[in-house]
């Protein structure tokens, strides 16, 4: 630890494309020859031919091998012993220049700045940062002692999350290692791979440029087919030698890598170490049949109640074991070449390298809200990895757990918020995060540098500061075009925090790469060359909610070419039957040419609904709007206009929240417009409501009778004086299935009469 303070004057003494060069590689550079004043090893730098004799000073001559040789010269490092004094004196070194670079990422990206610190509130998300209290503890807490971090830990640094660990690059680098004699057990070579197996069959299948001319064209065969938990599932496939998914009975789980075998009956386990051991769910069984399939897939009932935990056991068992296979067919081949090789010097007639890797190594992509919930992926996948009774090697696990896990002094509020709230809110809120993970050998690596990952967990913010804009100079998307595997969890939260930044990662998915990363070409797949890597892309989607624009994701920017799976329930029952009081529901529908005209929205409601309620004995008036944007366009109308009103945002500050609460309780202002992301954030319950008027129907069904009940809480006026009012077009149908039940839906979108009446608090009657 001391050598760190010595070498301090030699990382300051570095020119900017060397600091740059610690950067992008995560790897050691060559200046450190120098630095341990070896003569010998400086050698090895000057070994190519340098085009530039001019670079004759030192510090230029520092600089030449960062042009021409450094990926040659790391990779002839990879095969000696790392030296893990160096390493840990290098890596602390970088720290003052990794702060700089993350806070220059950070300031870049962090768009949506904290507004206010509310007491009251545990969690905040990308509104304000997630720098609001968060409540519960995250699952998977389970105890992990120090030292099982290893030598990983000496190497923490507060820099760039995604370049940092450098000591046990060697050790989890695909192309230097091999499947060794001491796991064999664990490891399946190429002689055993299984032709059935569906992992196999996807990658290597050869699609015609026929075949893809015909997926662009969008036309697609659709089916519908009934499976025992999943309900209604329908099936669309572009080509017809890949067809739907067969009946539930007749389709088996997928094959599962030696390492899984194990451990996969027993994956809530895994999930949830201190609870009590659950064999798997048949929601399970189904979910891991539908994946097994490499078919995209689109389940919107993950309800972070119920469903949720076993959703993410199952996508995290499904994710492990393509990396294993993935990783495993890599080292069985690296032996193999290694054979060829020897018998070639014997004289032996050479063949062709297989072609079993991507442009990039990183394989599969997560993307989830809060880091909370990168921390249970992350115990998930050591759940599964780990073998009973022992302990495995995870490098950086201390970091990570202070990084991702809940701050000590961050107790939950004893304020009264619903269960969804606390699921949702639970642990560490912060929304701007990226990790790397590499897996080898039952050994698992965290904070691995993006290009040395097989699974890269982020949220859409912190991909969204990396990937930059078009125009700027920095910015890097290379790590994204071999993904096979995406996995968008909890797409419901992503509406409530920017949804721009999940279609920006989704515009960046597959591109062909600015830079090759010294990849061996000769081993990489033709569809790979070929930009085709799209069409081998699976897309998996969670939601807990049905909304047009996540189905956009997949009907847009997944073009998967063995189709579609999408889980199409319809609701029963709509979450107007939980609303307690006695209110008249009016809903009103308006006409309109599009999903997205909102211009027909605010005209009905300035000419229409407005004016009902302008008179003094219609006060108490809550208008509740779903989009910002048509909040903003409300709210300069109502200031033009001179109407008497307050507002509360997702931005508004504590103090303004409080102002405005008073003044609209009180009656000193007639209308109060009221944000759903403020609502998503904060629940509180609002006083003083007689008239309610929903601008859009809410995006989530439960908001609605959440927001009627509040009629209750002030205590004031008589229940029959209370109106509810809320506007919808044909365009709405699911959100207006969702709050109403999916029979009255039909009913109110095919009749002739624009208005129709629901009273709750006893009979329900329509007309």
């Amino acid at each position: 630890m001391g050598k760190r303070r010595q070498n301090n004057k030699l990382f300051t003494n570095l020119s900017k494309k060397q600091k740059k060069h610690l950067k992008e590689f995560g790897e050691e550079h060559p200046f450190h020859d120098i630095v341990n004043e070896r003569p010998e090893r400086t050698q090895i730098v000057d070994l190519p031919a340098s085009p530039e004799p001019s670079d004759s000073d030192s510090e230029e001559g520092e600089e030449e091998p960062e042009q021409k040789t450094a990926y040659q010269k790391l990779l002839s490092t990879l095969c000696q012993p790392t030296n893990n004094d160096q390493s840990e004196e290098e890596s602390t070194d970088d720290e003052e220049e990794g702060d700089e670079l993350l806070d220059e990422g950070e300031s870049d990206g962090d768009e949506d700045d904290n507004e206010d610190d509310d007491e009251d509130v545990e969690g905040g998300g990308e509104l304000n940062g997630g720098d609001e209290d968060p409540a519960e503890a995250p699952e998977g807490d389970e105890e992990e002692d120090e030292e099982e971090t290893g030598a990983g830990v000496e190497d923490e640094t507060a820099g760039d999350e995604e370049f940092t660990d450098k000591a046990h690059e060697s050790e989890f680098c695909l192309e230097t290692n091999f499947i060794g004699k001491e796991h064999e057990e664990v490891e399946f070579t190429a002689e055993q791979e299984d032709s059935k197996d569906t992992f196999l069959q996807h990658l290597d299948t050869e699609l015609t440029e026929d075949e893809v001319k015909k997926m662009t064209s969008g036309n697609k065969a659709k089916t519908q087919i009934m499976w025992p938990k999943l309900g209604t599932l329908l099936c669309s496939s572009p080509l017809e030698r890949f067809g739907p998914i067969g009946q539930e009975k007749d389709t088996s789980l997928p094959a599962f890598h030696k390492v899984l075998e194990a451990s996969w009956r027993t994956l809530n386990q895994a999930s949830n170490p201190q609870g009590v051991t659950e064999e798997i769910s048949p929601l399970q069984s189904e979910l891991l049949a539908l994946m097994g399939s490499y078919k995209d897939f689109y389940y919107p009932e993950s309800s972070h109640l119920s469903q949720g935990p076993q959703v993410r056991s199952a996508y995290c068992l499904h994710v492990l074991n393509h990396v294993l296979k993935a990783n495993s067919r890599v080292l069985a081949h690296n032996a193999q070449l290694k054979e060829r090789q020897a018998m070639a010097k014997a004289g032996a007639e050479p063949q062709d390298e297989p072609r079993d890797q991507g442009l990039t190594r990183p394989k599969v992509l997560i993307l989830l809200p809060f880091r909370s919930g990168a921390l249970r992926v992350v115990h998930t996948l050591i759940g599964l990895l780990e073998p009973k009774g022992k302990k495995m090697e995870v490098s950086n696990k201390k970091r990570f757990k202070e990084e991702f896990g809940e701050e000590p002094g961050d107790k939950p509020a004893k304020v009264q918020r619903p269960d969804d709230y606390r699921a949702i809110f639970s642990g560490n809120v912060d929304d701007h995060f990226r990790i790397g993970v590499s897996i080898l050998k039952r050994s698992l690596r965290l904070y691995a540098p993006f290009y040395s990952s097989d699974i890269i967990i982020a949220s859409p913010l912190g991909l969204r500061t990396l990937l930059g804009a078009e125009g700027e100079s920095k910015r890097d998307f290379d790590f994204l075009s071999s993904i096979e595997l995406l996995v968008v969890d909890q797409a419901d939260v992503f509406l409530m925090q920017n949804w721009e930044h999940l279609l920006h990662v989704m515009k960046h998915m597959n591109l062909q790469p600015l830079d090759s990363h010294g990849v061996d070409f000769s081993r990489v797949r033709m569809w790979n060359l070929n930009n085709w890597a799209r069409y081998y892309r699976q897309t998996l989607v969670f939601s807990s909610i049905q909304d047009p624009q996540i189905n956009n994701i997949l009907s847009k920017h997944c073009s998967n070419y063995r189709g579609q799976i999408a889980t199409k329930n319809i609701p029963r029952t709509g979450s107007i039957c939980q609303v307690l009081v006695q209110l008249p529901h009016v809903f009103q529908m308006f006409p309109s040419d599009s999903f997205m005209d909102q211009d027909a929205r605010f005209q009905f409601f300035v000419d229409k609904v407005l004016p009902q309620y302008k008179d003094s004995v219609m006060s108490h008036t809550l208008i509740y709007v779903p989009s910002y944007f048509d909040y903003v366009r409300l709210r300069n109308y109502m200031k033009k206009d001179e109407i008497n009103f307050t507002d509360i945002c997702e931005y508004s500050s504590k103090s303004e929240v409080s102002r405005a609460r008073h003044f609209f309780q009180n009656g000193d202002k007639q209308f109060l417009l009221f944000t759903e992301r403020f609502h998503f954030y904060k629940r509180y319950t609002i006083k003083g409501i007689h008239n309610l008027i929903f601008y859009g129907l809410p995006t989530y069904p439960h908001f609605y009778s959440e927001v009627c009940n509040m009629l209750t809480a002030g205590g004031q006026g008589e229940e029959a004086s209370w109106t509810c009012t809320a506007l919808y077009s044909r365009y709405d149908a699911q959100k207006l299935a969702a709050v109403t039940g999916a029979q009255r839906a039909g009913q109110m979108l095919r009749s002739n009469k624009a208005v129709h009446l629901f009273v709750t608090g006893g009979e329900d009657k329509a007309s």
